[in-house]
Parts: C-alpha cells; sequence; structure tokens
C-alpha cells in the first residue's frame, strides 16, 4: 500500500494546525509501515487530502474519476473559520458551501473528534464519516529535566511564574481574553506563541498584540522542540479557544505535562471535566481565579490524568486505524455512503 499525502500549498500551511496533522500522518503511517509519498507522478494506491484549497478540490475529482480511492480529512468547518480572518465571517457561509463540496468527493471524510463529526453530518453530508484524533507523537512531546532553567535563560524569566498559549494571532483563539488577562495578573509573565500577519486581522486584534505591558510577550512562531520547552516549562497552558476541531497544542500541552486551563466549550465536554482530569473556565473572570488558583498550588495538580487523555491519542494508533480505514476503501473500491 502506498498513499499520496497531498501537500497543497504547504509552505503557506505548514505552521498552522493542519500542517502539524500533515506531519503527525506521516509519521503515524511511517510507524504503522504504510509507505507514503508527496510526488504526484509517482504511483500509488489511495490519496489522502488534508486542504480546501481548488488544487485539492481538482485532484479529488481527478483521482475519484480515475478510480483511485479518496480521503479527505476534515479539518475545518464554517464555526471554526468565523472570528479568524479578516472579512471571515461574511465569507463563513460560502466557506461552508465550498468545504462541503470538497469533502464530499471522497470515499471517506476522517474528522478529529465526535463534535466536529455531528457539525459535518449537520451539513447534510451523507458520505462515510469516521472520527480520528490528529494523534500526538508521545516520544517527542515530553519534558526533559533542564527545560526550565533553559527557558528562564532564554525569556530572562528566572523567578517568575509562567503562563503560555499557541496559536494564530486571530480571535476566535481568544487571544483578547489573553491579553486582558495579563493587564489583571502582572505578578505572572505572560508568552503567547505563534504568529500571523496582522495585516490580516481586525484592529481589536493588532491593538492587543501591540498592547504596552511589561509582562506580556509574543515570541511568533518557534520550533517545535522549543514549544516543547515552553510547554514543559510553564506554570500554566492556557488554551482560551472558543471553536476548535481538535486542537493539536492542546494535546501537545497535556503529553508535555503541562499544568492547564481550557475554556469550557462543547468540544471538550466528552472526554474532559472540570477538576477530575483539566480545568475549565467559561470566563474571563473565571479564567483569572483559576489561573491564580491553579499556579499557586490551591487547586490539585491533575497532569497525570490529563496525560491518560493523551495516551489514547498516541501516533501508533493513530497509524494503525489509518493502514486499517485505507484497507476498508481499498478493498470497496467504490464511494459508500452511512446508513
Amino acid at each position: 500500500m502506498k498513499v499520496l499525502i497531498f501537500k497543497d500549498n504547504y509552505s503557506k500551511i505548514e505552521k498552522s494546525g493542519v500542517g502539524h496533522a500533515i506531519r503527525h500522518q506521516e509519521r503515524a503511517l511511517s510507524k504503522a509501515g504504510v509507505e507514503t509519498t508527496s510526488d504526484l507522478h509517482s504511483n500509488f494506491d489511495l490519496v489522502h487530502i488534508n486542504t480546501v484549497f481548488p488544487k485539492s478540490y481538482i485532484l479529488a475529482k481527478k483521482s475519484i474519476k480515475k478510480g483511485i480511492p479518496l480521503v479527505y480529512h476534515a479539518h475545518s468547518t464554517e464555526e471554526d473559520f468565523r472570528n479568524s480572518f479578516l472579512f471571515s465571517n461574511l465569507l463563513a457561509p460560502l466557506f461552508r458551501k465550498w468545504i462541503i463540496k470538497c469533502y464530499t468527493t471522497s470515499n471517506l471524510i476522517l474528522t478529529p473528534t465526535e463534535y466536529s463529526k455531528k457539525i459535518l453530518k449537520g451539513y447534510g453530508i451523507k458520505e462515510r464519516i469516521e472520527v480520528l484524533s490528529n494523534g500526538i507523537d508521545l516520544d517527542f512531546w515530553k519534558s526533559k529535566p533542564n527545560d526550565r532553567e533553559v527557558f528562564e535563560k532564554k525569556y530572562k524569566s528566572k523567578g517568575k511564574k509562567i503562563v503560555i498559549s499557541v496559536g494564530l494571532y486571530i480571535k476566535r483563539k481568544g487571544i483578547l481574553d489573553f491579553v486582558e488577562l495579563a493587564k489583571r495578573l502582572p505578578q505572572y509573565e505572560f508568552y503567547w506563541f505563534g504568529y500571523m500577519d496582522l495585516n490580516l486581522v481586525p484592529k481589536e486584534i493588532r491593538d492587543a498584540v501591540n498592547s504596552d505591558l511589561d509582562n506580556l510577550h509574543f515570541p511568533g512562531y518557534v520550533s517545535s522542540n522549543e514549544l516543547r520547552m515552553a510547554y514543559s516549562a510553564c506554570d500554566l497552558y492556557f488554551f482560551p479557544t472558543y471553536e476548535e476541531t481538535e486542537g493539536i497544542v492542546l494535546l501537545e500541552a497535556l503529553a508535555c505535562r503541562a499544568k492547564t486551563l481550557i475554556r469550557d466549550i462543547p468540544i471538550y465536554e466528552d472526554d474532559f471535566e472540570d477538576g477530575v482530569n483539566i480545568y475549565k473556565g467559561n470566563d474571563v473572570n473565571e479564567f483569572e481565579g483559576k489561573i491564580v488558583d491553579i499556579i499557586e498550588g490551591n487547586l490539585k495538580d491533575l497532569t497525570e490524568e490529563s496525560y491518560k487523555i493523551v495516551e489514547e491519542r498516541s501516533i501508533e494508533n493513530v497509524g494503525l486505524r489509518l493502514k486499517k480505514l485505507y484497507g476498508e476503501i481499498l478493498n470497496v473500491g467504490n464511494r459508500f455512503s452511512e446508513s
């Protein structure tokens, strides 16, 4: 079995969650003994597409026409497209029509969570949809003994309590709340890792990123190894996102056993229970209190309980499941729908 992992406009998305997902797929399939390629001119048995650019759609149509089985990975929904870029809310209904057009070309649609599957089914999609986590490489995402020391030296934060978050500079990720909390809690250092061209975001986001706060830092996009160090070194990983299809960065943080606080949103209702295996909040006031209580040790450390969740999503397990699903559609050979 040889699979084409199509990397449409990869240079533009490699720093995004979809870019991370593609790399996870390649590692997962390698561990499962499945050969992959990104060369359109090579021979392959199956096509796996992760993007919704025009070239991706054209390849999907050509693949089906040639009788080559196709897997479409649904990383995006209308819901998580909103509150992202300039004019994203205006364009959201058109984006929804487009992704439906893309996803329904396939033999099989994959999506990371039951929550995102429910959204896609709500669009009226009848094709088979399977839930499969983007996965996490537990061999890589783990703490090292000197991470805190290295972080403190690099960012000149010795003796300070550290709160981090990771994501693009978009409203949906909760960046406005992050900045507000940095204002309210000057005793802690706040670091937002990730980057986005500020010309592409609304003025309120530009103003937030340019806030004149001594304890607020935007290091930009960093390597995976440096991000791993940040998760390990921080006193709290804060994930105030309003909408996700999975949230790879959350899995990374939990794998590094970072104390974590997330927004209480529907996607995390089933797997995460507040005060049992993670901490959740609903608004800035609640976040403020829980940040202090977690960092100062007033709340129980839940990192081991959180780690059990990511263990189930190991890249080895994802690779084996992908291999099984590929085999199913290769054997069927025709499009099919769920009953």
